[in-house]
């Protein structure tokens, strides 16, 4: 919830459930959000979300088609190397634990606290020409992280229609997840040297995130919704020369129908789009962190009793554009439980 494409995959995904959550990847998949998948709300009191996502970032992409292990060696991103990585895959699993509180119609307040277990394997960076000696087996390296994301605060204030139905958001991502080179490749020829910092647990960066939504009724059973957000890091605790990193910003927008003629079975449907713009600093991997992608994502919300609510959202990749060569999902999902009181 609320995305490296190997690192943009990740950060599209978390658009579709609402804050917008974006974890680290260049262009993929986190484009979900929840108030969309609840239905957006004025009415007071608390609420608390449980969310898992997946994204099992498996094939390489360059520009808006698929690539090969010997285009990113003989036509790297950057010539002067001589060669490029050759990443295999990264799986991404997120589990956000979110509070919401609304003292009134007007105002209401969002933590979002992620858990981050990402695996990485690459063939690390192989000379030109390419062979086929260079994605053996014996040439695999692979990295594991496993701790407490960036945790993420909100404010959002939806007084200005008599319908409380347009709100405006202001937040900040706080940078409490491991970052930098906190976590190392455990196996292979890269053992012992730091993971990449885009897909380390955290950034490192303190982050400003304002936004805006809308939602209404379109008929008796027909609701429509939109959602927009732009994040940009503002400080970044990796700021030393030759050992620096800022993400790049990123901006997404979502637009969604859903279908309420029964309260118990609510399907939906969303538009989300992603961008990313490029990495900075000596750890950032420059070429490869540009990208714009969209994905059709289908739901379902389902009441079990009461107020506590089931939801879950499938996010297929309709369109991607992406800067070098980059890991992105076939498909990605999120699963949550959502109760108010």
């Amino acid at each position: 919830m609320i995305c490296s494409v190997t690192r943009l995959s990740v950060g599209a995904l978390c658009l579709a459930i609402a804050p917008v959550s974006t974890w680290a990847c260049a262009t993929c998949g986190c484009t979900i959000n929840s108030d969309g998948a609840m239905g957006y709300s004025a009415a007071t009191g608390w609420r608390v979300n449980l969310e898992y996502t997946y994204i099992d970032q498996d094939q390489l992409r360059i520009g808006t088609r698929s690539a090969t292990a010997a285009e990113v060696v003989d036509h790297p991103s950057n010539p002067a190397l001589g060669g490029g990585e050759i990443e295999k895959q990264t799986i991404n699993r997120y589990a956000t634990f979110g509070l919401n509180y609304r003292p009134s119609a007007d105002w209401n307040v969002n933590l979002l606290v992620p858990y981050v277990v990402r695996s990485h394997t690459t063939y690390g960076t192989q000379l030109q020409p390419y062979t086929p000696a260079d994605t053996a087996p014996d040439q695999l390296s692979g990295a594991r992280v496993s701790n407490l994301g960036d945790v993420k605060l909100f404010g959002n204030y939806q007084g200005f229609l008599p319908g409380h139905n347009l709100g405006l958001q202001l937040g900040v991502k706080l940078p409490t997840g491991q970052y930098g080179t906190a976590v190392d490749f455990y196996n292979g020829p890269n053992r012992g040297t730091p993971l990449d910092a885009s897909l380390q647990a955290g950034t490192g960066s303190t982050d400003l995130i304002v936004g805006a939504y809308y939602y209404r009724a379109v008929s008796e059973n027909f609701d429509v919704f939109m959602n927009g957000q732009f994040q940009a890091a503002v400080a970044h605790k990796q700021n030393q020369a030759g050992d620096d990193f800022r993400p790049g910003n990123s901006a997404t927008f979502g637009i969604g129908l859903r279908y309420e003629a029964s309260p118990r079975w609510i399907p939906q449907v969303q538009l989300n789009l992603y961008h990313k713009s490029r990495d900075q600093g000596a750890l950032a991997d420059t070429a490869d962190t540009v990208g714009t992608v969209a994905y059709v994502s289908p739901g379902l919300t389902v009441q079990v009793a009461g107020k506590l609510h089931l939801y879950g959202v499938l996010q297929v990749p309709v369109y991607s554009n992406l800067d070098g060569y980059q890991l992105f999902p076939h498909w990605t999902a999120t699963a949550g439980v959502s109760y108010a009181f």
